[in-house]
């Protein structure tokens, strides 16, 4: 590798056949589940055209996955997040190529459907901590912050292209189920091709191990050891409080109220909402892309970008309410999905690079069920106050966020914070595992 290359955190990770293993994986996984979200609500509508249906569909997908990410924390650290992962994928394989199998045959029924969609909601319960505990076994610390910002930017990516393609797949068979039958069966394979790279991966086995203690401990002692080490880092929680807040007052408005605004207030109707939500949706891969490419700040630039960000997130949706135009609302969703990847890189791997490994997965699957657990409640609080007002939704929602970094900033745990992002930490993978692979 060359000097420049060795400077370079993007290039020091790329050059680790296993991260390049993963990502492969990942990334075929991802589009492939892109197939599978587009053809379940579209075969559910096309066998019972109940709008009801759909949602319970949705909500067997969606409670199972928030509820057993504690759980599936819990057996991350137990184990490895590779091996979660590649038996979670074997399993989605499994129960996506059955479900392609029921549709191109003609023989599909809406209870194959609810438990289809209960199981891949179980196993993304343990999947998903996994998926997020696995990049800090495979790259040194000080490259994590680029390791996750080409892992969240690959996500971000597929959701851009993934759906048009599985739409233009199952509309041009509009006529028959052989589009979404099609559709389950890509995704089948993108977790073929995921599990064979997970099991290609030679790098997360022995370092992984979990300490004798989280062995002995019950799953649901190894739970609370983890929540008890979040509430007593006064650090750590103060920031765990804040993603919390701010997550549960900017997805209700962001999911229900965009829509309600193209919808009520924007000329060009769905098509306003589409390129609203590619906004959002773009700004946040560049924000992925910058805190990958850029140095990670600290001390007292750190504390005010924190502040200031947080800050902006609250100004932007308060205004979103005040402004029916297309263009303006277009520019500053693309400013608040920039702030948005940025911060949530940063925050991200700090708090990975801020947990001991034998605990991990528990933490990664406490910070995932916060918003996705909350998700429901704050679309179903912004879908009620859109009916009051929808001006007053957004004002309201960006004046708690602003609130939020108020009372942020004059928390001494901010200071620490700020502080220990300047501070590199001391763990890392052994070396033998950051050679390129023409070392190997």
């Amino acid at each position: 590798m060359s000097t420049l290359a060795k400077n370079n955190p993007m290039a020091r990770i790329f050059s680790l056949r296993d991260f390049r293993l993963l990502l492969t994986g990942a990334t075929t996984s991802l589009l492939g589940d892109q197939f599978a979200l587009i053809a379940t609500p579209w075969l559910v509508l096309q066998l019972t055209g109940d709008p009801l249906v759909l949602g319970i569909v949705l909500a067997l997908e969606g409670i199972p996955r928030a509820v057993f990410m504690l759980v599936g924390g819990a057996v991350t650290d137990r184990i490895s997040p590779r091996l979660v992962m590649l038996i979670s994928d074997v399993v989605r394989l499994v129960l996506t190529a059955l479900m392609a199998c029921a549709v191109l045959t003609g023989s599909v029924e809406i209870w194959m459907l609810y438990a289809f969609a209960l199981g891949f909601g179980l196993v993304a319960g343990f999947a998903v901590p996994a998926e997020n505990s696995i990049v800090p076994m495979l790259v040194r610390s000080e490259d994590l912050q680029a390791g996750n910002s080409v892992m969240m930017g690959v996500t971000q990516l597929a959701g851009f292209v993934g759906p048009t393609a599985a739409g233009i797949l199952i509309g041009s068979f509009s006529t028959s189920a052989l589009g979404v039958g099609l559709a389950f069966a890509i995704d089948a394979l993108s977790f073929a091709v995921s599990a064979l790279c997970l099991w290609l991966i030679r790098s997360c086995n022995k370092e992984s191990a979990p300490e004798e203690t989280a062995v002995r401990e019950s799953v649901w002692a190894s739970i609370r050891t983890a929540i008890k080490y979040l509430w007593d880092n006064k650090v750590m929680r103060l920031m765990f409080l804040v993603l919390m807040a701010v997550n549960f007052l900017l997805m209700g408005p962001i999911l229900v109220g965009i829509p309600v605004l193209a919808d009520q207030r924007l000329p060009e109707g769905a098509a306003a909402y589409g390129l609203l939500m590619s906004a959002f949706a773009g700004g946040n891969l560049a924000g992925f892309l910058i805190a990958g490419s850029l140095p990670r700040p600290g001390g007292g630039l750190m504390r005010l970008i924190t502040v200031l960000l947080i800050a902006s997130f609250g100004v932007v949706i308060g205004l979103l309410g005040f402004i029916p135009s297309t263009g303006v609302d277009f520019f500053l969703l693309l400013l608040l999905g920039l702030g948005n990847g940025y911060i949530a890189v940063l925050l991200f791997t700090w708090m990975q690079t801020r947990t001991p490994k034998a605990m991990l997965g528990r933490m990664m699957g406490l910070l995932m069920f916060s918003s996705t657990g909350l998700a429901p409640v704050s679309q179903a609080v912004s879908g009620a106050s859109c009916k009051l007002d929808l001006t007053l939704m957004f004002a309201f929602a960006g004046l708690l966020v602003v609130a939020v970094a108020l009372w942020m900033a004059f928390q001494p745990g901010l200071n620490a914070f700020s502080e220990s992002m300047a501070v590199k930490p001391q763990s890392g993978p052994a070396p033998d595992r950051l050679a390129p692979e023409a070392a190997r």
